[in-house]
């Protein structure tokens, strides 16, 4: 069911009647059934993928559970036994423990690989077989990416190594934890919730309240419009410029890539809007997903303002145990006494940054693009971390006030066309045509026509209110900075409201319809 269709505005509407009119107590069955009918939609099968992941998550929670509180009861019945002797036996329940997360994590990362990334493998490894002309694996064959499995994996299994970490109890209602897994507004482009966040939400009785409605549509129009008129409207330019980038002079690849970072944000950011605008109705806070990125004054600050509950996963079950693991550790050590407390503090943080960033790559896409891609920002990551204080001393022979507007104003512009030019890198075919689309924006530079500029004829009508959406874009962002822009629209006159809320439809249905009609889905639900 795509979000953007009358279907989906009426089955969110069916969804807050029944909702609201169930006794309270079974809001969250509501809530199940209708994410089962939204998932099932996309295709039957796909359901029995969800289910295994659902019941293996559920199956070794409740495992794990037996195992602790069997030797809580054992060792209350045995308090003679010796400190010595307790460790031994909670090292044995440990390790029986890891071993069955480490098989749920094998089975459902599995999965998610087989999906995405067998047609990869099997076509690297039918490269290198070629080299010696040996046999070649038949990869031909075809398979259907369930929806969602990407964020659906990644949340159910962070419950997983939560429970095994006694940070979260282990749901014990099988439908319980089915739901928190298939909720339909996060399933395909998240964000990814944390379990404590979220499940409590869905088990808490709700009262219809006029001013979650009211500021729940109210985000839901803001998303379709910048879905639908803003993110829809540019999407032929910038496909027609990816796709025939080297007939196109330096400024018009350009204008194209600074077209795709804006259509991208509008389209993932919308998507956010309208779900969580969605949940508000239902009076359920989802984790937000942006902060304004592209306001950011480092590629590290980008990513912490991007995409943020999957920046956050990466560094609960990734980033910190590695950085903080054994071994890294005693490599620190080593390294601050060789080198100094500078290498000593950046090498096992560059090791976890690595990690991350290779299976961010990986995450994104099955193509060496997208690992490139993941490569190029963790080398900027990293290489910032190693180079800060030479990037210290040197502002500080030139006298730069960090706190100064112009020196922020710098950072935050060099911060866009970094961002701006990695995006690309996947976006254009491979990773050979990334780099040829950053040559051709260096070296084709001549005066551009306007059609060169605006491919497919696009209106005038058009292009004006592609620069009035991104406009109003960019104020709201703007006073973002100041403080909640909901809030204040909220205590702005009824008329304000009214007045504003009735020209974003009616740009919304003029300009978006067409646009939606002619282009097609989310961008990130693909990954």
């Amino acid at each position: 069911m795509s979000i953007t269709s009358l279907a989906f505005v009426a089955f969110a509407a069916v969804l807050a009647a029944a909702y609201y009119l169930v006794p309270k107590r079974f809001q969250w069955v509501v809530l199940l059934l209708f994410s089962a009918v939204f998932y099932l939609m996309s295709g039957p099968k796909h359901g029995v993928y969800i289910l295994v992941t659902a019941l293996s998550a559920y199956a070794c929670a409740l495992w794990m559970a037996r195992v602790s509180q069997g030797q809580k009861a054992f060792f209350q019945a045995h308090k003679e036994l010796s400190r010595e002797e307790k460790g031994a036996i909670r090292q044995k329940n440990t390790r029986r423990k890891r071993l069955a997360l480490i098989a749920a994590l094998l089975l459902n990362f599995g999965l998610l690989s087989v999906f995405k990334y067998a047609h990869f493998v099997l076509d690297q490894i039918n490269r290198l077989l070629g080299l010696f002309g040996g046999f070649q694996f038949d990869n031909s064959f075809s398979i259907l990416v369930p929806l969602g499995i990407s964020f659906y994996t990644f949340q159910t299994m962070g419950y997983l190594i939560d429970v095994y970490w006694d940070k979260a109890p282990p749901e014990r209602n099988f439908f319980k934890l089915l739901l928190f897994t298939s909720f339909f507004p996060q399933i395909t482009q998240g964000p990814i919730s944390g379990y404590s966040q979220l499940s409590c939400q869905f088990l808490q009785p709700h009262s219809f309240s006029y001013e979650n409605f009211a500021a729940g549509c109210q985000r839901m129009i803001w998303g379709y419009f910048k879905k639908l008129v803003l993110a829809d409207t540019l999407a032929p330019c910038v496909h027609a410029v990816f796709e025939n980038y080297a007939q196109y002079s330096g400024p018009a690849v350009l204008t194209g890539v600074f077209f795709y970072s804006i259509q991208i944000y509008a389209d993932f950011s919308g998507y956010m809007d309208i779900m969580c605008g969605l949940c508000q109705v239902l009076d359920i806070r989802l984790e937000e997903n942006f902060l304004r990125p592209y306001f950011s004054k480092s590629i590290a600050e980008y990513w912490r303002r991007w995409h943020i509950t999957l920046g956050a996963w990466f560094k609960s079950y990734i980033y910190y145990p590695i950085a903080v693991s054994k071994w890294n550790t005693r490599l620190g050590k080593w390294a601050r006494g060789r080198f100094g407390k500078t290498f000593g503090q950046a090498l096992p943080a560059s090791i976890a940054l690595v990690a991350v960033w290779l299976v961010t790559g990986i995450w994104h896409g099955a193509s060496w693009a997208y690992i490139a891609w993941g490569g190029v920002n963790g080398l900027f990551i990293i290489v910032s971390l190693w180079l800060e204080p030479l990037y210290q001393w040197g502002r500080d022979k030139l006298h730069l006030r960090e706190s100064s507007f112009g020196w922020r104003l710098f950072q935050v512009a060099r911060t866009y066309l970094l961002v701006c030019f990695i995006k690309v890198l996947p976006e254009v075919g491979g990773l050979r045509q990334g780099l040829g689309l950053w040559r051709q924006v260096f070296t084709g530079w001549r005066l551009p026509s306007f059609a060169e500029l605006f491919p497919y004829g696009m209106p005038l009508s058009s292009l004006i209110m592609v620069a009035v959406a991104t406009g109003a874009l960019l104020l709201v962002s703007l006073l973002q900075r100041k403080g909640p822009v909901r809030a204040w629209f909220g205590r702005a006159p009824l008329p304000v409201r009214a007045f504003t809320l009735a020209v974003l439809l009616v740009l919304t249905v003029y300009f978006g319809v067409p646009a939606s009609g002619n282009v097609g889905g989310f961008l990130y639900a693909q990954f």
